[in-house]
């Protein structure tokens, strides 16, 4: 299993296998989820990265030493645009495993912008799949270079 139990932290590696991109350079990011446990439990449990909590904040841990800064917002506005990308080596695999862990992929049918049934974009641009946090951001997989 991608996400399994004991072997989770080695797979893991494996799976996300590369860095955290993050608005090209930046090192914090904002989301204003009110209660810290439904947080950590999404970016833990369900995507299965390393997390710590300190006064309220919540701290995700990246391969490459990376860390992302989730702390609450008041009057918190879900981002229209993809905060978090999550290079991956194989997107229909990640989208399969995310989608048994309760992750609902967005689909689109846009002008260029189209999805195919399980919510992956594919041939125009790298192939990505979207899908929110539970403050309603946008996160994606996307194919690895």
């Amino acid at each position: 299993m991608i996400f399994g139990n004991q072997r989770r932290d080695a797979t893991r590696r494996h799976f996300w296998g590369r860095e955290l991109l993050c608005w090209k350079t930046a090192k914090h990011s904002v989301d204003s989820r009110h209660r810290i446990s439904r947080r950590k439990k999404f970016y833990d449990q369900t995507l299965g990265l390393k997390t710590s909590e300190d006064h309220g904040l919540l701290r995700l841990h990246l391969s490459g030493g990376n860390n992302v800064l989730v702390y609450p917002k008041p009057n918190h506005v879900p981002a229209t645009f993809t905060v978090l990308n999550f290079p991956v080596d194989d997107v229909d695999r990640a989208v399969d495993e995310l989608t048994k862990r309760g992750v609902e992929f967005e689909h689109y049918d846009q002008g260029d912008l189209k999805t195919d049934e399980k919510g992956i974009m594919r041939g125009n641009g790298p192939t990505i799949a979207w899908f929110k946090d539970p403050a309603g951001n946008i996160l994606s997989v996307l194919k690895s270079d």
